[in-house]
């Protein structure tokens, strides 16, 4: 099978992703889409006061932007413009907004208060077309149901290191799995990149998901 795009024999265009996350980067290669990755620097502070959405939303954007500046003007000749996508997500629970845990010893106080309960776990996502100047963000959310793992689980769960590069020191798709009974929404989101999210935003800017495939069965 192969896209419009290479029936029509232009390039893929550049994706290219403004986060660190391993995680991110392996679902975005599980959908066959092949993208660079480009690390913003952005801190993640700044947000005090909105909501976990708007405070995903404006980081995811944030990142987006970053990169967008930092590719301005890179496009090879003949290629088309890159296009940036931008993420963030954040952990919601009893309205208290956790991004990722400051310490070990903050890991640890979350987990103990957050087992055996639920969170909504917001992912922020934008994009940029560096061709067409265009942007676009959204917000995908996911409520997340707690396992209760023991006091000697959560120390070995934080002695992996895993639940400080995560908002909410939790995630579904490692160490964290057997300690989430169950979520509502995508497993996508939780891990930090919603692929229904990141098609309808690339939709908004005429973009098709599937013109980027860079492998196909």
């Amino acid at each position: 099978m192969a896209t419009r795009a290479r029936l029509a024999g232009v390039p893929i265009r550049r994706l290219v992703l403004a986060s660190a996350s391993p995680a991110r980067l392996a679902l975005l290669r599980a959908a066959g889409l092949e993208p660079d990755v480009m690390v913003s620097g952005v801190a993640e502070d700044g947000v005090a006061g909105l909501s976990a959405g708007e405070s995903a939303r404006t980081l995811a954007e944030r990142k987006a932007a970053a990169i967008a500046r930092r590719l301005h003007g890179a496009t090879l000749p003949g290629h088309p413009a890159p296009l940036v996508v931008g993420c963030d997500s954040l952990l919601e629970i009893d309205g208290e907004v956790r991004g990722k845990p400051a310490s070990a010893d903050q890991a640890r106080a979350w987990w103990r208060e957050q087992r055996g309960r639920s969170g909504v776990l917001t992912s922020g996502h934008a994009v940029i077309d560096l061709g067409s100047g265009r942007r676009t963000s959204g917000v995908a959310d996911t409520v997340v149901h707690f396992g209760s793992p023991s006091d000697a689980e959560i120390e070995a769960y934080i002695a992996t290191g895993e639940p400080l590069t995560v908002a909410g020191a939790c995630t579904i798709d490692g160490y964290g799995a057997p300690f989430v009974t169950g979520i509502d929404g995508s497993h996508g989101t939780v891990i930090g990149l919603s692929l229904p999210l990141l098609r309808t935003l690339l939709a908004d800017l005429g973009i098709a998901i599937t013109d980027l495939w860079a492998r196909t069965p």
